[in-house]
This record gives C-alpha cells, sequence and structure tokens, in this order.
C-alpha cells in the first residue's frame, strides 16, 4: 500500500487556509497546519479533516519568528516522517495610503508575508532536499502581479514571494522538489462578505467573468500543484483572478 503523502499548510484554520487544508485532506494526505490566533476556528479545521479521514497535527506557530518554523517543520517530521507538500498560506494585511502608512504597518506585513514565507521554506526545504522530493506552493496575490493604492505594504510582500518562488524553484530542481506560486484575484472571504452590496457590485464589475471566487477555487488549483499531474512545472504562478490581471 502507498504510504499517504503529508502536507504542511500555514495558516490554516480558516479562509483559503482551511479550504486548502480540506481538499488535500480529501485528496488522501496526512494534513499539518499553523495558526496564530482563535484557536476555535483551527479545532473546526482540524475537526473537518479528521471526518475526511486525515490525521492532523495542528501547531500555534507565528511564522515571523525562525526559531518557531524550525520547531513547526521538526514536529511535523516527527509525527508523519516526512513533509511531502508545503503551502505557505499565513498573511496579514495593513492597508492605508502610502502617506499615512507607517513603518510598523510596512514591517508587520513584510515579516508575516515575505519573511514567515522565508522562514518556512529554510525549514521545510532541508527535509525536501534529503527526501529528494517535494511540493512548495506559495501564496502570492494579484496585488503581487499587478499593485494595488493603498496596499504598497501588501504588494511589495507578495512580490517578494514572487522572486522567491522563481529562485528556489532554480535552486531545488534537480533535486525532485518544485516551486510554485499562487496569485488569488478577489476572493469571497469574511472581509468581503461584510462588504455593503453595492461596493461588492462595484468590485464584481472590474473582474471579466463578473463574480468572485471562492477559497474552493484557490484549494483546486493547489491541490493540482501538490499532485503527480504537475510533475513537470515548476517556479510558475498561476493567476487565479476570473480575468482581472489581463
Amino acid at each position: 500500500m502507498e504510504k499517504k503523502k503529508t502536507a504542511l499548510i500555514t495558516g490554516g484554520s480558516r479562509g483559503i487556509g482551511r479550504a486548502i487544508c480540506l481538499r488535500l485532506a480529501k485528496e488522501g494526505m496526512n494534513i499539518a497546519f499553523t495558526y496564530t490566533s482563535r484557536p476555535e476556528e483551527a479545532a473546526k479545521t482540524e475537526e473537518a479533516c479528521r471526518a475526511l479521514g486525515a490525521q492532523v497535527l495542528c501547531i500555534k506557530a507565528d511564522v515571523s519568528d525562525p526559531s518557531a518554523c524550525l520547531a513547526a517543520a521538526e514536529q511535523v517530521k516527527a509525527a508523519f516522517g516526512a513533509i511531502d507538500v508545503l503551502v505557505n498560506n499565513a498573511g496579514i494585511t495593513r492597508d492605508d495610503l502610502l502617506l499615512r502608512m507607517t513603518e510598523d504597518d510596512f514591517d508587520a506585513v513584510l515579516k508575516t508575508n515575505a519573511y514567515g514565507t522565508f522562514h518556512m521554506l529554510k525549514a521545510v526545504s532541508k527535509i525536501m532536499l534529503r527526501q529528494r522530493s517535494g511540493s512548495i506552493i506559495n501564496m502570492s496575490s494579484i496585488v503581487g502581479v499587478k499593485g494595488n493604492a493603498g496596499q504598497i505594504n501588501y504588494a511589495a510582500s507578495k512580490a517578494a514571494v514572487i522572486g522567491m518562488t522563481k529562485s528556489l524553484a532554480r535552486e531545488v530542481a534537480s533535486r525532485g522538489i518544485r516551486v510554485n506560486a499562487l496569485a488569488p484575484g478577489m476572493i469571497e472571504t469574511d472581509m468581503t462578505s461584510a462588504m455593503p452590496d453595492q461596493a461588492k457590485e462595484a468590485m464584481e464589475k472590474q473582474i471579466p467573468m463578473g463574480y468572485m471566487g471562492s477559497a474552493d477555487d484557490i484549494a483546486a488549483a493547489a491541490a493540482f500543484l501538490a499532485s503527480e499531474d504537475s510533475r513537470y512545472i515548476t517556479g510558475q504562478v498561476l493567476v487565479i483572478d476570473g480575468g482581472l490581471a489581463i
């Protein structure tokens, strides 16, 4: 019987992270995920993954802390024997126009979104290099591809993720490790569901397909990049945006 693969997803307690955990559990993988706050939401993800037949490891860890990333990777390796898939999904926003944005706002977003990705890449790459296999999926954003007013810090962090993706893909391809990025556009989340209908309609008018995507759309793309169906794809940025970036 083929050994079950193990996926580690950062920021897996809700939203896109939870959808990815559930989709990869459905694909038959062991699931490990990190969260930083709201333990009740983490418990919901854990319970839902177990209901799908997955073994689950839930870890409280702040990805902006390199020692926490290293400890999380070692914990997953000890529990399951391998890390076959890493999804760097944890991220934050602190939006404001440039002239009102503080250095703290800029630093906080870079520390989680860019440095957090860097720390996890470093911690998990060591394990994957010894395995001579693995798929790494980094969460960028359409904002990292085309920019957005009021999100200079977020755009900088997500553009950095694209640069790291392409560079690491070149470094580790010969060892059987693939590194790709997802760049979601406008996705239905807790934040967008709280928006007034008028504001939502204005957003949707900008999208050629006419509607916002769902967390499941992002999870489906992650499942593809985690699978052998994408075995000859590395260093790519898959934009999932209903045509917004065209």
